[in-house]
């Protein structure tokens, strides 16, 4: 069943926020990739070291809310019956 309400219009979503800590991962990762050093206690004990301070003070975020516009359109579309 498809619902046709004239003149309805729907917000975009809103971008979420870039990851704080994905340049440090991304330089343990290349790390690990190019040394074998899984263990972070040679070469990639620096870039470790890096990741773990970086997520140790990232801002803690909360639940995203959930969109209400199905629950919108279908009281709408029940009104205009």
């Amino acid at each position: 069943m498809t619902v046709h309400i004239a003149k309805v219009k729907v917000r975009p979503r809103k971008n979420l926020p870039p990851n704080v800590c994905a340049v440090e991962l991304s330089n343990m990762l290349g790390c690990w990739a190019a040394t074998g050093d899984t263990l972070a206690s040679n070469q990639c004990q620096v870039a470790a070291e890096a990741l773990f301070q970086c997520m140790r003070t990232a801002p803690i975020r909360g639940k995203q809310p959930r969109s209400s516009i199905n629950y919108h359109l279908a009281r709408l579309g029940r009104n205009s019956k």
